[in-house]
């Protein structure tokens, strides 16, 4: 499915945030598929079946193929996983289908190498490649001991890209925030900076080593660590003059509307930026319902967004792309535009006391209250500034008519900065899209870097093509996603793969069901263990599979009970979490 290449913002050196220029990643091949220098935007989606059957992921792969998926991954836990791609890709050329094939590997590098003769791509997670399962034990490395461990990790590594470089397979290095290893948190902590440096450590051997068939991905259920570690990435990148193409996607975003919206925001952010060369949508559903979504929100972002009329505008000094900080510690507010279907609404749009630049000669005349100005980035003038900066109090509603509205908001608001003008920002967006879908998607994409960049007090959107209610449903949404503002049960659950141990879309909506009215609690809910308690690092609970019918349930990090027959398990957790808030 052909997306042009998205063009966008790069890293260190980067002087504008406003207007497209391109990130020069370069070039790699998947068999004949080109991906990054300048080719179309791929998009991918991953199998859920076991892949020892043979069938079943055929047919699964078929499914992902023909919604338009450009790569398809499978789950290898083992040697007999991995060897039996090789009869799943005979099967898919023998049906005509040349799509490429990536092996998806966690804890056993010889299963890597075992793949990396098979498959066109193999994806390695750095945080289990060579170091053990993460069990959150703190160790005190020294620095002798911690390059000791880096000089192991370079040895086993580079025997994997030597049976790359012979069989012309690609790699993918595929950071998880849930799956740091413990060596890499005794060091840097759970931090994006730890994340980074997880990737950077293999990197730099594939640079040694002059291996550049490589994608990079770094990915978390936490929006605002997933934009902020690529975004330090990118410039990590650029200090060490790398330029490997990128994989972008929200682990464990969840599904429905809620997992559509949270994907856009984190990954329409970067999008947004011009970053970004492959993408994964990762939805609780079937696999091939993934690639109509991430097909909506790349070709959205780059349709608008091409060759867009120029911005000027210069960035507010204080402002850090790859580590911003909120210009108001203030909770976002969400205005309606109408009364009806507004009730949720902390705000209506025409019980407000507004004004435009050209009345605001009648400011004094306005009843008492809070005042609000209806502004866009070309309006800001003299006269403006003046008023703004007489009336602090004054809250503007800023709007955007531009091609780029990201890049034209971004202005506005830098340039209230630049010129000392504290007053706080509701952001106003108007959209004509008929298709609930198409319109979530495309407004978290176009809000998502000024949410992340900190610039947003508050969002008012306007559709009149759809209910109210559900507009202003999307508001609270979104800021959820951004993790601004808590307004509903979230519930951070996996997309499954054939490593899931129990039936996750039957449990998911069982656990949501008996949850939703729990206002601002964080559920985890996944397949396995692999990025399972490390994932849900922020949630208030988590359900894991732990082995095939068997669940664990945590308490944040803790494990609360093992092994629990997944019968028993979605009761077990919905006791756990009553009898702790009978205790508060």
């Amino acid at each position: 499915m052909t997306i042009p290449p998205v063009r966008g913002v790069r890293g260190v050196a980067m002087t504008d945030i406003f207007n497209y220029t391109p990130r020069k990643s370069h070039v790699i091949l998947l068999g004949g598929m080109t991906l990054g220098g300048g080719a179309p935007l791929r998009l991918q989606s991953m199998t859920t079946r076991a892949t020892t059957d043979t069938e079943g992921c055929v047919e699964q792969c078929i499914r992902i193929i023909e919604a338009g998926g450009d790569i398809v991954r499978l789950t290898t836990q083992g040697t007999r996983e991995a060897e039996n791609l090789r009869n799943i890709k005979a099967e898919l050329r023998r049906r005509g289908y040349a799509t490429p094939l990536v092996a998806d590997v966690h804890f056993n590098p010889n299963v890597a190498d075992v793949a990396a003769a098979i498959v066109e791509k193999v994806r390695i997670n750095p945080g289990n490649y060579i170091d053990p399962a993460r069990v959150f034990k703190h160790v005190d490395y020294t620095d002798e001991e911690y390059s000791a461990e880096l000089q192991r990790l370079e040895e086993r590594f580079t025997q994997l890209l030597n049976i790359c470089r012979e069989h012309k397979t690609a790699l993918r290095i595929g950071v998880n925030h849930g799956s740091l290893s413990d060596r890499i948190m005794s060091r840097y902590g759970d931090t994006p900076a730890g994340i980074v440096e997880s990737c950077m450590e293999f990197l730099r051997v594939c640079k040694k080593q002059d291996f550049r068939n490589v994608a990079i991905s770094i990915k978390a259920s936490n929006t605002v660590i997933m934009v902020q570690s690529v975004r330090l990435l990118v410039e990590a990148m650029e200090r060490e003059e790398m330029t490997f193409p990128l994989h972008l996607g929200v682990t464990e975003a969840g599904e429905g509307e809620d997992g559509r919206i949270k994907s856009a925001v984190g990954i329409g952010a970067l999008l947004a930026d011009g970053i970004g060369d492959t993408i994964r949508v990762s939805l609780s559903e079937e696999p091939e319902c993934e690639i109509p979504v991430a097909y909506k929100l790349a070709s959205y972002v780059a349709q608008t967004r091409s060759g867009h009329p120029h911005i000027p505008a210069k960035a507010a000094p204080d402002f850090h792309y790859s580590t911003p900080s909120r210009r108001h510690d203030c909770v976002p507010e969400v205005i309606s535009f109408h009364r009806k279907g507004g009730e949720k609404a902390d705000l209506i749009w025409e019980d407000l006391n507004v004004l435009t630049p050209d009345k605001l000669m009648f400011a004094s005349q306005m009843p008492e209250g809070r005042k609000f100005l209806l502004l866009n980035y070309m309006s800001l003038n003299d006269e403006v500034r003046a008023a703004l900066r007489h009336m602090p109090d004054m809250t503007v509603v800023a709007y955007s008519e531009h091609r780029n509205p990201t890049g034209e908001l971004r202005a506005l608001i830098h340039e209230l900065w630049r010129e000392g003008l504290d007053n706080r920002v509701v952001v106003c967006l108007r959209s004509q899209m008929d298709n609930k879908e198409d319109f979530q998607l495309s407004t978290a994409a176009d809000l998502g870097g000024l949410l992340f960049d900190g610039l947003v007090d508050g969002l008012m959107l306007i559709n009149e093509k759809l209910p109210n209610e559900l507009v202003v449903d999307t508001a609270f949404s979104i800021l959820q996603a951004a993790r601004l503002r808590m307004t509903k049960t979230e519930y951070i659950s996996c997309p499954g793969c054939g490593r899931t141990l129990y039936d996750l879309p039957g449990t998911i909506a069982r656990i949501k069901a008996a949850t939703a009215h729990l206002t601002g609690l964080k559920i985890g809910i996944m397949g396995c263990i692999v990025n399972g308690p490390g994932e849900m690092a922020d949630a208030d609970y988590g359900y894991v599979g732990a082995a095939r019918g068997k669940v664990s349930l945590y308490r944040g990090k803790e494990c609360i009970e093992k092994n629990i027959p997944e019968g028993e398990a979605v009761e077990r957790l919905l006791q756990l979490i009553e009898n702790d808030q009978n205790k508060q």
